[in-house]
């Protein structure tokens, strides 16, 4: 007789709690391998197909397609032999599932622990039964503020520390070994940040066990428990509309309430004549071939700007103590949907010509709008260019998108009054601004990367100069 085992919804890495069910890739009586996909939902950040850790038959499904299902809720039932045989492990740990190490090197793991985004997991939502999370035994507890970093798991041997279905693409999608990485969180758990920090540093450098490693999570009384706190007094009840703080909006706010508390941030704007950028690209379109856009042009000029001040290029390493500047340009932008504000990135752009990057502005946009960006093309990025002037408005100061170090914003581009060469005349004039991590920089390169945008602005020439 089988034995049926309960596949439930992971913990996708995300720091999120729930997910919405879009389409089963599977039905009951169907018969699925260990890590075969089985079906595709849809978190707060992207399209997700989540693989079952069990091979065998399905023999029940839980949701419709539509459904949202919280973190830990059944997914499908798996039929996966004779009951006296150890079910087949994949050795790749999704998050609460184990694979088949020996008993001795089990554990369960209390409420309260830290989930895959370092955050505190609700009490109630960690696994327990014969398929509780798999870690190496760990020392006696020490307070959080002070444990250090687990060794890395041994790269020929053993299953890799828990990571979930996201952190496992991320991974694979940029060629992340995760069997070199030491993981930040409890009893060695690699984290996206993980991935996050070996992708930053090139994909060739890796925590070591000896690096320290701070966990965010706040540490647990003695006893081992979550603390409790007293319930405060129930708000007054007021007539209006509650609009629950989740998804892609809870997601984003999450991030942006992170780079208001870590990052000191300062902005400078300069008003720019882009009467000449936009000739340029008018007669660059008028001689055949495909269009360019306005983005694809800025974009350039960010990356060209990039290379004389590579400080704006980086992100800090508060651990370390170290501002880390990158080689490579990671172009994220900013793109509103019907989901909400994501940022997808282009890689490697200052490898690319405008052409290149019209095209692959495009091609994320598109999927920004369908929902189906990948969490490989949402992460990662190293400089962001926000285009708020498609609203209609002339000037902001935006968030920067954490760990990056800096943010140009464009503003609308209008004709207006401008004294040009000694005389008033109408030209097309737009506002550049600049949001920066005062950490990484000073004024005076903050103020030299937006005065050389904005020379590059009103005069292409000065682009074709420096190339």
């Amino acid at each position: 007789m089988a034995q049926v085992l309960e596949f439930k919804l992971p913990d996708l890495g995300e720091g999120l709690t729930e997910a919405e069910i879009v389409r089963w890739l599977v039905k009951v009586g169907d018969v699925v391998a260990i890590d075969q996909p089985v079906v595709e939902v849809e978190t707060a950040k992207a399209m997700v197909e989540v693989p079952c850790p069990y091979g065998g038959v399905v023999t029940a499904r839980f949701g419709e397609e539509g459904t949202e299902l919280p973190v830990g809720a059944p997914l499908l039932t798996v039929a996966v032999g004779e009951p006296a045989a150890e079910p087949e492990g994949s050795g790749n740990v999704l998050v609460g599932y184990g694979t088949q190490a020996p008993a001795a090197r089990r554990r369960r793991v209390r409420a309260g622990t830290a989930g895959l985004d370092g955050q505190a997991r609700r009490p109630g939502t960690a696994s327990t039964g014969p398929h509780a999370r798999v870690h190496a035994p760990a020392p006696a507890a020490t307070p959080a503020a002070t444990q250090p970093a687990t060794q890395a798991p041994a790269p020929a041997e053993g299953p890799v520390p828990v990571i979930s279905p996201l952190v496992r693409k991320l991974a694979r999608d940029n060629g992340v070994d995760l069997r070199r990485l030491a993981g930040s969180g409890p009893d060695g758990l690699i984290l996206r940040a993980d991935v996050e920090d070996a992708l930053r540093a090139g994909a060739g450098r890796v925590r070591t066990a000896e690096e320290p490693v701070v966990p965010t999570t706040a540490a647990a009384p003695a006893g081992g428990e979550p603390a409790v706190r007293a319930p405060a007094a129930a708000p007054r009840a007021e007539a209006g509309v509650r609009v629950p703080l989740k998804g892609v909006r809870g997601a984003v706010a999450d991030k942006l309430s992170r780079s208001r508390r870590e990052i000191p941030d300062a902005t400078c704007w300069v008003d720019a004549d882009a009467t000449e950028l936009m000739r340029a690209r008018t007669a660059m379109n008028a001689a055949g071939g495909p269009k360019i856009s306005l983005l694809a042009l800025l974009a350039r000029i960010c990356t060209a700007a990039l290379a004389r001040f590579p400080e704006l290029n980086s992100f800090v390493d508060t651990q370390a103590r170290e501002i880390v500047r990158l080689d490579q340009v990671h172009l994220g932008f900013a793109a509103q949907t019907e989901r909400g504000l994501v940022v997808p990135v282009v890689r490697d752009a200052h490898a690319r010509d405008a052409e290149s990057l019209t095209a692959e502005f495009a091609r994320l946009t598109e999927s920004a709008r369908a929902g189906t960006l990948t969490p490989g093309e949402l992460t990662g990025g190293t400089f962001t260019l926000n285009n708020y002037g498609v609203f209609g408005v002339d000037g902001s100061t935006p968030i920067i998108n954490h760990p990056e170090a800096a943010m140009l914003g464009v503003g609308r581009i209008v004709p207006k009054p401008w004294v040009h060469e000694g005389e008033l005349a109408v030209r097309q004039v737009v506002q550049l601004s600049l949001t920066f991590d005062h950490r990484v920089c000073d004024g005076g390169t903050a103020g030299g990367f937006l005065r050389y945008v904005a020379d590059c602005v009103e005069q292409p020439a000065v682009l074709l100069r420096t190339l």
